[in-house]
């Protein structure tokens, strides 16, 4: 062993030792412990995966990025995967990547995409920043996925993509979605941002679309700290992506290669139409790009997150579970979460609607759940045409969205995430227990 190989591994036992000290588990106390919706879960081999990395200093996309982008096509069973620094960069990338003018039939400024009226905002932004014109369908109650029934009336014939988020994880009906977009010839993206190992008849969300994309934050179901993915089995829909996330360029290197000839052999021998010369191959400029990559850093981390994503899962589908059987007995007051009978979900979150028609409000059952240290959020923006940001745009509705003004109104969601024992769900249902004794 040399030196500095013995040198790395004193540094890594310093690190093992270091996490042990100061983010070891934590005691729960109840009443004093937050009981966080979400978080990130990890050990020192995450930390020790990081500053392995940082002792390399290949401080861009290297052995790390192309490791994770091969062991999560692995997972998800699609040939590419197009690592980014966020999941509302994955967002873009794939709006993006349709609009461009390398794809056959691309989608052009003023064209129609359908999405949900309750959504992140992120699934949204991309579309009016490319100029395309969103036409919002209402959501469904219990899942809070689009409605499916109203897709055919929303198709117009501008109509050129559907966008489908799949929310807190709960998988759309893609068999009816899909059906719908092969007849009226339609691209399909899915924001699987929350459903990382969400199945709908077996298969991973996200790879029935052309596109979809997944965001790595550390709310998320595995994390890179920022980060997100565009995956596709469209090498076409890849190579473009990979030009647009990488500032527009044609070359496709590999991330930390030192061949000075670069991937293609040829690197200085490329034309440029209405140039005489040749030019360099890596300044060669197919799309209109961004620089949306994200570091070998957070790489490292993900293929350690990665490895942990079976254990994830289990625990995330436990703790809604115990939610679910526990929460059942306020169903006159509640609407809780409903899911398709083929669909196997990776919950992100735990979803509760307030019945309009009870006693209490949503205000009233929040605020005792935060005062309890137990975190809430709301369903993101709830009905977006309502958000101050978003009022303005150029946008169709298809219906009056009652069920989208009912979610902003009066849904909100708790934590199920791995960070969550049975002690901390068991005292979660003892605050729901006092409230409805006590109050209602």
């Amino acid at each position: 062993m040399s030196d500095a190989d013995s040198l790395k591994r004193e540094i890594f036992e310093k690190v093992a030792e270091f996490y042990s000290l100061e983010h070891g588990e934590q005691a729960f106390i109840p009443g004093q412990t937050k009981i966080h919706y979400a978080g990130r879960v990890y050990d020192q081999r995450e930390m020790i995966a990081m500053v392995d990395s940082v002792l390399e200093f290949w401080l861009t996309m290297g052995r790390y990025a192309e490791k994770f982008e091969e062991e999560l096509g692995r997972f998800l069973g699609v040939s590419e995967v197009i690592f980014v620094n966020s999941g509302s960069s994955a967002n873009l990338l794939a709006v993006a990547t349709l609009c461009s003018k390398e794809l056959e039939g691309h989608l052009e400024q003023g064209d129609e995409v359908i999405t949900p009226a309750v959504t992140f905002p992120t699934t949204v932004a991309p579309l009016i920043q490319n100029g395309l014109i969103p036409v919002f369908v209402d959501c469904e109650l219990g899942t809070y996925n689009l409605d499916v029934s109203a897709l055919e009336e929303a198709i117009s014939e501008r109509t050129k993509a559907i966008f489908v988020p799949h929310t807190l994880g709960n998988p759309c009906e893609m068999d009816e979605i899909m059906r719908l977009a092969e007849k009226r010839g339609l691209f399909v993206i899915e924001d699987a941002c929350d459903a990382l190992g969400s199945r709908f008849d077996s298969r991973h969300v996200g790879t029935f679309g052309h596109l979809g994309t997944l965001s790595f934050y550390p709310a998320h179901h595995i994390t890179t700290g920022e980060g997100g993915a565009v995956i596709t089995n469209d090498r076409k829909l890849a190579k473009i992506a990979r030009s647009i996330r990488d500032w527009g360029r044609a070359c496709w290197c590999k991330y930390n290669t030192t061949d000075p000839n670069g991937a293609c052999g040829r690197r200085f021998e490329w034309q440029i139409p209405g140039l005489p010369d040749t030019y360099d191959h890596r300044y060669l400029y197919t799309n209109i790009g961004y620089n949306l990559r994200p570091t070998d850093i957070q790489a490292a981390l993900g293929v350690v997150q990665l490895a942990k994503l079976p254990g994830f899962i289990e625990k995330r589908k436990h703790n809604f579970q115990r939610l679910f059987e526990g929460l059942k007995r306020y169903e006159d007051h509640l609407i809780l979460p409903t899911w398709s009978e083929r669909a196997d979900v990776s919950w992100f979150a735990f979803p509760i609607t307030v019945k309009p028609e009870g006693p209490f409000g949503r205000q009233e059952l929040v605020r005792w759940l935060e005062d309890a240290r137990i975190e809430t959020r709301l369903l993101f923006a709830g009905n977006i045409i309502k958000q101050p940001g978003y009022r303005d745009m150029k946008c169709k509705l298809v219906g009056k969205l009652e069920n989208s003004d009912l979610v902003m109104r009066n849904s909100f969601f708790i934590g199920v995430y791995p960070g969550l024992d049975d002690a901390r769900i068991d005292y979660v249902l003892d605050r729901f227990e006092e409230f409805f004794d006590g109050s209602w």
